[in-house]
């Protein structure tokens, strides 16, 4: 798990490159499918297990690993753990 100084020091870096940065958490099971931003985002697992759909791949992201999704790509996060997963997202600021 990433912890405060981590979290903190993510939102820096993140900030520094244009992006947002803020927590969300989702229980287990829970899908967000077919989403679509008119921005870049970025996302990070702080803990948990998590499934990123997009462009026809299928992406398992480790705790601390950035995960880009561009502009206009429909995508699909979900929650595939037995617990709670907690992550880092941020949209790239216009």
């Amino acid at each position: 798990m990433i912890d405060t100084f981590n979290s903190n020091r993510v939102q820096k870096v993140w900030q520094s490159r244009g992006f947002t940065c803020d927590l969300w958490t989702d229980s287990p099971g829970q899908e967000w499918i077919d989403f679509i931003h008119t921005v870049d985002e970025l996302v990070m697992i702080v803990e948990g297990n998590l499934e990123i759909e997009m462009d026809g791949k299928t992406l398992y992201p480790k705790p601390g690993e950035e995960v880009f999704i561009p502009a206009r790509v429909y995508h699909t996060v979900r929650n595939v753990g037995t617990s709670t997963a907690r992550w880092l997202y941020g949209y790239r600021q216009t």
